[in-house]
């Protein structure tokens, strides 16, 4: 259960964890040394690192969550709503010899375009450079994955209690063309969801093909051939 300020009521029923925002998964030197301070600070009792590429501070009394915000600063904004949990990025083309896309800036620019927005249920981004798919893209609410050709741009995937392997939309997208399929899908699925319903509940209930028929048919990037 969450509480009002975003913060997660933990298994003894008392103390919370915080969980930080790292877009991309990169954080600077300094932003460490802010969670070895706070950790410190609060004698928060762990510090996880999340499969979201997040940090996580274990063990926070209620009386200190208020505080524990103001001192982490951007790294803690609140989360009071269904959102974008996290946009999971590997290497891509900065360092990585496999990296045929840059993951890490379209990454941050899906953090940068969502991170505010709310949704009928929360939404998490894989995104990975090459076909080895180290954002873990097939099992994200939205998935890319770059090719020597573009991009491929995946919907309805889910890694939680009923896993689901996202379904392909578009292959050998342009940036360009994959960021408006991407933007377009979750607009979608924001205006025709149910409460608290994930991407994947969404898409077995309506149908690939009511979206092919009332979106991707009308886009003009995807060849009617390609729509599966």
């Amino acid at each position: 259960m969450a509480h009002h300020t975003g913060a997660i009521l933990q298994r003894d029923g008392k103390t919370f964890a915080v969980v930080t925002r790292v877009p991309a998964g990169t954080v600077t030197p300094e932003a460490l040394e802010t969670l070895a301070a706070v950790a410190r600070k609060y004698k928060v009792s762990m510090v996880k690192l999340t499969s979201g590429q997040r940090f996580t501070l274990i063990g926070i009394p209620e009386k200190d969550l208020a505080s524990v915000y103001k001192d982490l600063g951007p790294l803690a904004e609140k989360e009071t709503a269904p959102c974008v949990k996290y946009v999971q990025t590997c290497l891509g083309t900065d360092v990585c010899k496999y990296g045929v896309q840059d993951s890490m800036e379209l990454g941050r620019e899906l953090e940068k375009r969502y991170h505010d927005t709310s949704f009928p249920a929360k939404l998490k981004f894989g995104v990975s450079g090459c076909l080895r798919c180290c954002g873990e893209s097939y099992v994200r609410d939205v998935g890319l994955v770059g090719t020597t050709k573009g991009w491929t741009v995946i919907f309805g995937g889910n890694s939680g209690r009923r896993p689901s392997i996202g379904t392909v939309v578009a292959e050998n997208l342009s940036r360009d063309d994959a960021l408006d399929l991407v933007h377009r899908l979750v607009e979608y699925y924001r205006n025709n969801a149910s409460p608290k319903e994930r991407t994947a509940r969404f898409l077995e209930r309506i149908g690939f093909e009511r979206l092919k028929s009332e979106l991707l048919s009308l886009l003009p990037y995807i060849p009617l051939e390609g729509v599966r």
